[in-house]
C-alpha cells in the first residue's frame, strides 16, 4: 500500500495511490481511518509531504563509501542529528538555496516513518512501530557544515528535507533496494540499502533509547557516495526501489 497525503482544491487529506488516482480515506493513518468511495484523478491531486513530523532524526556516515568521500570513518555507533519539522516539504516543492551558502548538496536517503509512540524499543520489535518507508533528500549546506563543526544550521534550513512521494507499507529495508539521486537527469548517487552500516532496526533501538518518537516522526538512514553541489534551476530526483521518485527543483529565495 502506498499512503499519500494530498491537496485537492481547498481540502487536504490522506489516501492510497491507485492506478486512476488517489482513493480518499477519511481520518488519518496515524489514528484511525477508513476508505471512502471517492477517487481523485492524478491530474487534480497535488501530492504533499506524506507526513508532518514533530522531528526528523537523521543518521550520518551510515554508508562506508560516503564516509570515505567525506574524509572520515564509519562511527562505532549511529551518529544522529536532528532536522527541524519546518525543513520538511513535499514532492515538486522548491528547495530554497540560501544566499549565505555557496555549496548546497543533495543526499538521497531511505526514510522510515514512525506509526506509534516509541520509547526504549528493541531492534527485534522495531517493525511494529513503523508504518513504512518513503524517500528523502537530506539537503545540506556543506560549506556551513564545515564552518560550524556541528550540523544544525547546515541541515536545518526551511525546505531542506523533501519527503515523498508516498509511504510504502510493504517495503523490506533488508532487501537490496536501489537508492538513486539524479540531477537534471544525470545519475549522481547510486547505492543500495543493503550497504548501510547500521540497519533500520538497529538505528531505531539506538534512537528510542535517547528520545521518544511520536507518530509521523521520520528517521533518515544515511546517504551513499556521490554527493554533489546543486544550484538554482537544478532538478533533483531521489528514487528508491518500491517507493517511487521524489522530485524537487532548487530555487532562489
Amino acid at each position: 500500500m502506498k499512503i499519500v497525503r494530498f491537496k485537492a482544491g481547498d481540502d487536504i487529506a490522506y489516501g492510497v495511490a491507485d492506478t486512476e488516482g488517489v482513493l480518499v480515506y477519511r481520518g488519518s493513518p496515524f489514528v484511525a481511518w477508513e476508505p471512502t468511495e471517492t477517487v481523485i484523478p492524478w491530474e487534480t491531486a497535488q501530492l504533499l509531504a506524506p507526513v508532518l513530523p514533530t522531528k526528523v532524526v537523521a543518521v550520518g556516515r551510515n554508508y562506508e563509501d560516503h564516509a570515505a568521500e567525506r574524509g572520515g570513518e564509519v562511527p562505532d555507533e549511529p551518529l544522529i542529528f536532528l532536522k527541524p519539522a519546518t525543513s520538511v516539504i513535499g514532492p515538486d516543492a522548491g528547495v530554497v538555496h540560501p544566499p549565505i551558502s555557496n555549496d548546497v548538496q543533495h543526499e538521497a536517503e531511505l526514510a522510515a516513518v514512525v506509526s506509534r509512540v516509541a520509547r526504549h524499543v528493541k531492534a527485534e520489535d522495531a517493525s511494529a512501530y513503523l508504518m513504512g518507508y518513503t524517500a528523502a533528500n537530506d539537503v545540506t549546506a556543506r560549506d556551513l557544515q564545515m564552518k560550524d563543526g556541528q550540523w544544525a544550521r547546515a541541515k536545518g534550513f526551511d525546505t531542506f528535507c523533501p519527503l515523498g512521494p508516498a509511504i510504502e507499507t510493504e517495503l523490506d529495508p533488508l532487501e537490496k533496494l536501489a537508492v538513486i539521486c539524479r540531477v537534471n537527469g544525470e545519475v549522481r548517487q547510486a547505492g543500495f540499502t543493503s550497504d548501510m552500516v547500521f540497519g533500520v532496526a538497529e538505528i531505531f533501538e539506538y534512537v528510542t533509547a535517547v528520545m521518544t518518537l511520536l507518530p509521523g516522526d521520520v528517521i533518515l538512514t544515511g546517504t551513499p557516495a556521490g554527493i554533489s553541489r546543486v544550484v538554482p534551476g537544478d532538478v533533483m530526483e531521489v528514487e528508491i526501489d518500491g517507493i517511487g521518485v521524489l522530485q524537487n527543483r532548487v530555487v532562489s529565495r
